[in-house]
């Protein structure tokens, strides 16, 4: 049953990824901040790299990639839509609302990849433990470059509008 659930959330997260890797350019387009603009553009790269581990531990397992609806990402997903079109396109406040949008795509990501590690180490899949591993310090590392991003005058200067 266990590795049926490791499938499962491997599955769910793999969607996941790929789900945001389609809307992080409509993010960046959003985005008012040259470093908003930026955190958001690198990130395409690193869940590009996020995803091929997921192949890669989709391999590991013998089994072929696939995904699985996964329907919180989709669900926050369309709320970062829903702040884009509430928000004023140029504001400040569309980018600290964007931030906590995607703080919470990061939380969703941390939790998905801190429950992946434990559960393929009690399970004896040190190799899956060590690629969910590297996906997850990048996770909180997204999510550190967003409150940086934020603390650093955005949040003030939407607070002046």
């Amino acid at each position: 049953m266990l590795e049926k659930f490791l499938l499962d959330s491997l599955k769910d997260i793999y969607w996941a990824e790929k789900h945001l890797l389609k809307a992080l350019p409509k993010l960046t387009k959003a985005a008012t901040s040259p470093e908003l603009k930026q955190a958001f553009t690198n990130h395409v790269e690193v869940t590009q790299e996020q995803i091929a581990r997921l192949d890669q531990a989709f391999e590991l397992l013998g089994k072929k990639a696939q995904a699985k609806k996964c329907d919180a990402m989709e669900g926050i997903t369309k709320e970062a839509e829903g702040i884009i079109e509430e928000t004023e396109k140029g504001t400040k406040t569309r980018d600290v609302a964007l931030i906590m949008a995607c703080q919470k795509v990061e939380h969703y990501e941390i939790a998905t990849y801190g429950g992946l590690v434990q559960l393929t180490k009690t399970m004896g899949k040190n190799e899956l433990s060590e690629l969910f591993a590297q996906t997850l310090a990048e996770e909180k590392e997204a999510d550190q470059i967003l409150t940086d991003v934020a603390e650093n005058n955005i949040n003030i200067q939407a607070q002046a509008e």
